[in-house]
């Protein structure tokens, strides 16, 4: 019988604990912490803090840990309003955004780890390079062979504009991506969510004219069809975008022009 077991570096050890000093509303925090330059290896350290003296939010606790107990904890944020998508991370056991996941929809300790299956650069950061790669492969961008109207705008109707509505908000925060099965085991050769919500996007886009030419790069048995529709994108989606069904949508098309 086959046995797997994690390599000694990568076995998540028990880190330190700080107490709160007082305070009637205290909530831990059990936060994943890796240095690579330590050359330890992974640890939870815990931290306890008051609520009372804390905003709602987990990264307001994230700040407040990093500001007045451990000014090491290294975490990405930037707008703190669900716009950048830059402070995507796991806490209690589900990807979304800190800036937007409140503090008490967490029951118990908040235990909070880097997006799963990527490489982490330290702590809360996790390694972003391919995931962008993969973006940047469906040229998410207009494609038109019609030269553009002097002075003006390429126009689209309200009907045609109104395609793009859930498609266009993507803020790339990796959150569906990475809470993909098929993603976490294929993610050298399969697109994930994001990217192929991304991928539709311009799809759908009837100011484009390189539909025949997108197609082709997405049919392959990858790098389109490792989705299975579990819904996984759906749930975690912090725009609350469903990736899933414009994969489905994708399918489609291919299937259509085959036809």
């Amino acid at each position: 019988m086959a046995e797997f077991t994690l390599p000694k570096n990568s076995k998540i050890t028990k880190g330190r604990a700080h107490k709160a000093d007082g305070g009637k509303r205290p909530k831990s925090f059990k936060i994943y912490r890796y240095d690579p330059d330590s050359g330890a290896n992974p640890r939870y350290d815990t931290y306890t803090i008051d609520l009372d003296k804390c905003g709602p939010m987990v990264l307001d606790a994230l700040i407040k840990i990093k500001n007045e107990v451990d000014p090491t904890l290294t975490f990405r944020r930037s707008c703190r309003e669900g716009i950048c998508g830059s402070c995507s991370m796991n806490m209690g056991g589900k990807n979304g955004l800190a800036c937007t996941t409140a503090i008490e929809d967490i029951k118990g300790e908040v235990r909070i780890t880097p997006l799963p299956h990527m490489e982490v650069v330290k702590d809360l950061v996790p390694d972003m390079t391919h995931f962008y790669a993969q973006y940047a492969s469906i040229e998410p961008w207009l494609k038109s062979a019609t030269p553009e109207p002097s002075g003006k705008e390429r126009f689209q109707s309200p009907q045609d504009r109104e395609k793009l509505d859930g498609l266009y908000e993507c803020i790339l925060c990796a959150c569906c991506s990475t809470s993909c099965p098929s993603y976490w085991w294929n993610s050298d050769k399969f697109l994930g969510p994001a990217v192929l919500l991304a991928a539709y996007r311009w799809l759908a886009d009837s100011r484009d004219e390189a539909t025949g030419e997108r197609l082709d790069q997405l049919e392959d048995p990858f790098r389109l069809y490792r989705c299975h529709t579990i819904m996984n994108c759906a749930n975690v989606c912090p725009k609350g975008l469903n990736p899933a069904k414009a994969i489905a949508e994708t399918k489609k098309l291919v299937a259509e022009r085959a036809a």
